[in-house]
């Protein structure tokens, strides 16, 4: 059975390692040279598309991005069917969709790796991205601090996930209501520490990592305004970041909202790595296509 990439947990630590690894390399095997990489989209993308396609051209594949009314997960084709014609074409499926259960079906029948690229459930290419930036900032992240403010959503999820395989403290603030599933808070904290907390001034005190992520995600926009209130009092701004570690360091996944979730002079200050963050898309998933390509059972 091919090894599939729905959530960063289904590597096992020293994988991680390796992927993160092989994510630095600057002269990648060309394990794709002649074999394709079917993209499929429900979600419109910047970085993900532009960063995975790269990533297949780098180590020498073809990549074909599929929109979502080409492939029609589900209205023109079963998930399944989709998957077993397109493994007989490529090399890896990757999907970027909303239902995370269209992933899991994907993986069941497909004869190639199939790589999450983002689901309303998890983002674990992000936080791939996330954990590299991290480790080429500080190298080592053991006993680490990271504090996420803002939603509990697919970002935090497997940033949460990672973070404690990389032996970090997880510290995690949401307004009532807006928590990380409580089941994926148990499974990270199998491998780790993570506390959840409604008070944004708490979970980043003294924390050597601050993210944060957009208050209304792709697919909640009727409910922007809402949550902005809501959110009101968990703005990453130059006094939440005073409270943080004197070297901390900022990220963010972007797209970001200045002036909501964060401020510009944080976006833009001297404490961001948010543009080396998105870099790290291309290397991070050229590593993990690499591993999963070179690791095939």
């Amino acid at each position: 059975m091919p090894r599939h990439f729905l959530e960063v947990d289904d590597l096992h630590a020293d994988e991680l390692n390796e992927v993160l690894g092989e994510a630095g390399n600057p002269h990648p095997p060309k394990v794709m040279a002649g074999r394709g990489a079917a993209l499929l989209f429900e979600k419109p993308s910047l970085r993900t598309r532009n960063s995975m396609e790269l990533a297949v051209v780098e180590l020498g594949g073809h990549p074909i991005s599929i929109g979502r009314d080409e492939a029609g997960i589900d209205t023109r084709e079963t998930a399944e069917d989709i998957a077993r014609v397109l493994s007989r074409y490529h090399a890896v499926i990757a999907a970027r969709v909303f239902d995370h259960g269209k992933l899991e079906r994907l993986a069941s029948t497909s004869s190639v790796p199939v790589v999450n690229m983002l689901s309303d459930d998890a983002h674990p290419c992000q936080a791939l991205a996330d954990l590299l930036t991290l480790r080429q900032h500080f190298r080592s992240l053991k006993g680490r601090v990271i504090a996420y403010v803002g939603d509990g959503n697919n970002v935090c999820t497997s940033l949460m996930l990672g973070s404690v395989m990389e032996q970090m403290e997880v510290r995690v603030a949401t307004p009532s209501g807006y928590a990380p599933p409580a089941g994926m808070v148990d499974r990270a904290r199998d491998s780790g520490e993570v506390i959840v907390t409604e008070d944004p001034m708490a979970a980043v005190r003294g924390a050597d990592a601050v993210y944060t992520d957009v208050w209304a995600s792709m697919g909640q926009e009727a409910e922007a305004e809402s949550r902005r209130q809501a959110f009101a009092g968990f703005t990453v701004d130059d006094d939440l970041m005073a409270a943080a570690a004197d070297q901390a360091v900022f990220l963010h996944c972007l797209p970001a909202h200045r002036g909501e979730e964060v401020s510009a002079s944080v976006l833009e200050g001297p404490q961001s790595l948010v543009w080396q963050q998105a870099e790290n898309r291309l290397h991070a998933q050229r590593g993990l296509l690499s591993w999963l390509l070179t690791n095939e059972s």
